[in-house]
Order: C-alpha cells, then structure tokens, then sequence
C-alpha cells in the first residue's frame, strides 16, 4: 500500500466536525511531553503551553490533537508521563469534560489507535499538584483523522498527523520505535540525530512536505497535519498546512480556525520594558 492510500484511509469512518458561526478550534501536534528527564523536549516549553492552553479554554476553543502528544518511542511509561505533567493533563481533562476535545494519534503515539490503552491509561491519572487521582478522558476514541466541514458551503479540512507519507514511521513503526528507543535516544545525547526523521533531517522533512503536498493536490483537498514540526500556511501551497509543534528552541505554534479563518499562531517568552517576563500571542 502506498502513501496515497494509507493517507485515504486515514479518514475511513472518522467524525465530522462542523464549521460556521460560533465555531472555534485551536489545532495543537507533537508536543512530546515525556518524563521530565533531560530527554523530555516538551519540558522546556510547558509554561507556554500551559499559558495557551488557559487561552483556548477561557474563549471557547474546541483542542484537536494532530498526534504525537506524548512520547511513547522514547518512554514505556504513559503514568510517568502523566504525573510529570499532570498540570497540562488536567487541563486537557477540563476540554474533555466541556465535549470540547478531540485526539489524533500520530506514529510516537500510535499505541493509542488501540482501544485497550486508552482503558487502561486514560480513564484517570495521578495529579501531583492534588495527590490524588482525577479523572482524564474515561471513554475516549483516539481517531486516525478528523474531517472539519461547513454545513452551507461545503468546504472540508482533512486533519491528521501526517506520518503516513512515511512507510518507517507508519507500516514499520516498531521498527522505528525500536531505534529511536535504544539507538537515537542514546545518540541524541551526544548530539547525533536521527537521520530517518522528518522533523531532524532537513532532506526527510522536504520529502515528506512534497508528498502531503501532493496528496492534498491530486485529491483537491485541504490538508492539516503536524509530523515535520514545520509550522506551514502558505498561498503557495494552498492545499497543504502545518500546525509546526511545540519543541521548537523557544516558541510553539498551532493553528486557530474559527468559521473558515486559519490563522497560524505563535506562543513565546517577551520581556516587557520593566524587565517582566510575560507569555505573548502573535499571529504569523
């Protein structure tokens, strides 16, 4: 099967999800929250997440999640990962609560698409700020995509990770979890990255891109993804986007949609003139 194909099924039996007035969605990917450890790339970044998350609650935003939320290639562990950041997660379970959260899984956490895990590690977690157990998303379906569509004109995104263009990453994913796990980890630490990946390999990356990019022409269809960490709206390429992620050195990125406005967004650190430091906003 090829990558056009596996890229079709992908939206094989998914939920449709409405556009129009009054409707808000912020589009997050590859956030890789992990276990606090030096290998966690998230951790740098959790203030501005957590700032963006408060954001996207207090103003009615529906939270997509295009894949790779959490590291399940570098760690075995989803309860470590959820006592590490259970103050994003109990965030997250506040979305789930309102009805307005939706999850992806993408190739880092593609042991989610089975319903078994998410019965064993997302009915609830332990919150360190609490001491005690929460609830987390008890019932939730982790889907392969998501479809956005306007009632009056029609007009669809196609929301997914973005890792199908890649066989590595998508048929032979163990294999690729078995090197980033006990091959690439090590050798990231002494600063060799993993060349098979299309968010460290400048060349993986454009091949992917042009193969998303592709898809989304030949099928005349607007394509959202995530996998390349490469935050994309482009006139260019009006047929493809990308939310980027949020590990980049300083910042993260997502998309907002509300109605059939997508605007790529920017989440940073700025010092304000008397020397305080403060979360910002920009649109790019």
């Amino acid at each position: 099967m090829g990558y056009k194909q596996r890229l079709d099924r992908a939206f094989d039996d998914v939920p449709v999800l409405p556009l129009g007035q009054g409707k808000k969605y912020v589009l997050f990917s590859d956030c890789h929250r992990g276990n606090g450890t030096h290998n966690d790339n998230f951790l740098k970044n959790q203030h501005l997440y957590l700032a963006a998350m408060r954001y996207y609650l207090r103003t009615q935003y529906t939270y997509i999640e295009l894949g790779d939320g959490d590291e399940l290639w570098e760690n075995r562990s989803m309860d470590q990962i959820e006592e590490v950041h259970g103050e994003a997660f109990e965030l997250l379970s506040r979305f789930y609560r309102c009805g307005r959260l939706y999850m992806i899984y993408g190739n880092h956490d593609i042991v989610k698409k089975q319903a078994s895990f998410s019965q064993k590690k997302c009915a609830c977690f332990y919150c360190a700020t609490r001491q005690c157990e929460l609830p987390l998303f008890p019932g939730i379906v982790f889907y392969s995509g998501l479809i956005l569509e306007h009632p009056i004109t029609g007009n669809r995104y196609y929301l997914t990770h973005g890792h199908q263009a890649s066989i590595l990453n998508s048929l032979l994913w163990p294999l690729s979890r078995f090197l980033v796990r006990y091959v690439w980890k090590p050798l990231e630490q002494v600063g060799v990255l993993d060349p098979t990946s299309a968010a460290k390999n400048y060349r993986t990356k454009q091949r992917t891109e042009r193969k998303l990019a592709e898809w989304a022409g030949e099928r005349k269809r607007i394509l959202i993804t995530g996998h390349t960490h490469r935050p994309m709206v482009s006139q260019e390429r009006v047929n493809y986007m990308n939310t980027g992620s949020c590990v980049h050195p300083c910042f993260i990125t997502c998309i907002e949609i509300e109605n059939e406005t997508i605007t790529l967004v920017k989440w940073y650190m700025d010092a304000q003139s008397d020397g305080n430091l403060v979360v910002e906003r920009r649109t790019l």
